[in-house]
C-alpha cells in the first residue's frame, strides 16, 4: 500500500562520507565509522520514513570549514537538500557567494570546541554582517548557559537566529536556570527558531527521554509552532554505537500528540524558515 503523499523536512543532518571527502580536520573530535554516512545513505533513511527534504549542517568534526562534501550532497539531491556552513573570520566574499549558489543558507557557529570559530569581538560581529548580508541566518550550538554569552551579539547583529538542539539544557538544574530562560527570551522576541531535536545529547535518561520534555514544552510555548522545526542529527556523531532512526522521529507524537501541529514542525516552518517548496522532484 503506498503512502499518501506529504512533504517533511529533518531540519538538522549531518554528511561524513570519508571515501569521497577524508576527514580533514585535525582538531576537535574525529568521528568513527559508525558516526558516518553518505548521501545515498541518508537519502534511503529519508524515504523509508517518508520525510522528503533535509538540511544539512556542514560538521565541525572531520570537516570545519570543508564544506565540499555537504555542497555535494546537496548537488546530488535534486532540491531535497539544503546547507547550513561552516565559514571562518577569514572566508572571502568569492567562497561566500559559491556557498549561497550551492544551496547553503545559513552558518553554524559551535561553541564547544577550540578552533570552531568564534563570535565574539570586531571579527565575529563583522563575520554576522557578512552572513546576514547574504541572506543566511546565524546557527549557534552551545550547552547549559551558553546562550548568555551569545544572546546579546545575535541581538546586536540583528540576524535571524536558529538554535541547535533544543539549546541543550542541564536537565538537573531545572527550567530557572539563567540559559534557559534567556533562550526562551529569545524565542518570545520572534527572531528566532529551535531546533526539537538533539534530546539524547541532554537528557539523562533513557529513551524517550521524559526529564527532557518539560524544557520541550516550554520551547513550543515561547518560540511557537511559527518557529520550531525538527531534526533526527542523523548519523548521531558522538555517540558510541549507531542510533535509529526512528525514535527520534516517534518523539514528534509525545510532543505533538496533534497531527496538524506536527505537520507545521515539519512543513510549514522550516519551508518558510529555509525555503523549501513542494516543486521539487522528489
Amino acid at each position: 500500500m503506498a503512502h499518501p503523499k506529504s512533504y517533511a523536512v529533518d531540519s538538522h543532518a549531518h554528511i561524513i562520507d570519508t571515501a569521497k571527502y577524508p576527514l580533514s580536520n585535525p582538531e576537535g573530535y574525529v568521528p568513527g565509522p559508525n558516526e558516518c554516512g553518505t548521501a545515498h545513505e541518508f537519502r534511503t533513511t529519508l524515504d523509508a520514513h517518508h520525510i522528503t527534504h533535509a538540511l544539512l549542517v556542514n560538521p565541525f568534526a572531520g570537516y570545519a570549514t570543508d564544506n565540499r562534501c555537504m555542497l555535494d550532497a546537496i548537488a546530488g539531491s535534486a532540491g531535497r537538500f539544503k546547507g547550513v556552513a561552516l565559514v571562518g573570520h577569514d572566508t572571502n566574499e568569492r567562497t561566500f557567494q559559491q556557498l549561497t549558489d550551492g544551496g547553503v543558507i545559513g552558518a553554524r557557529f559551535n561553541t564547544l570546541f577550540s578552533g570552531s570559530t568564534s563570535l565574539q569581538g570586531k571579527a565575529g560581529e563583522e563575520l554576522l554582517a557578512r552572513v546576514k548580508a547574504h541572506g543566511w541566518f546565524a546557527q549557534v550550538y552551545f550547552h547549559d548557559d551558553g546562550f548568555l554569552t551569545l544572546m546579546p551579539i545575535l541581538i546586536a547583529a540583528g540576524i535571524r537566529v536558529v538554535v541547535d538542539h533544543c539549546g541543550c539544557p542541564d536537565t538537573s538544574r531545572g527550567l530557572s536556570q539563567a540559559g534557559f530562560q534567556a533562550l526562551l527570551e529569545m524565542g518570545r522576541g520572534g527572531n528566532a527558531a529551535i531546533k526539537l531535536s538533539g534530546t539524547f545529547r541532554y537528557s539523562q535518561q533513557a529513551w524517550p527521554y521524559q526529564d527532557a520534555e518539560p524544557y520541550v514544552e516550554e520551547l513550543i510555548n515561547a518560540f511557537t509552532l511559527e518557529r520550531c522545526v525538527w531534526g533526527s542529527d542523523w548519523p548521531f556523531v558522538r555517540v558510541p554505537k549507531r542510533m535509529d532512526y526512528g525514535p527520534g522521529l516517534a518523539l514528534l507524537e509525545r510532543w505533538l500528540p496533534d497531527a496538524s501541529d506536527r505537520h507545521k514542525v515539519l512543513w510549514d516552518t522550516p519551508s518558510q524558515w529555509f525555503g523549501f517548496s513542494e516543486n521539487e522532484k522528489i
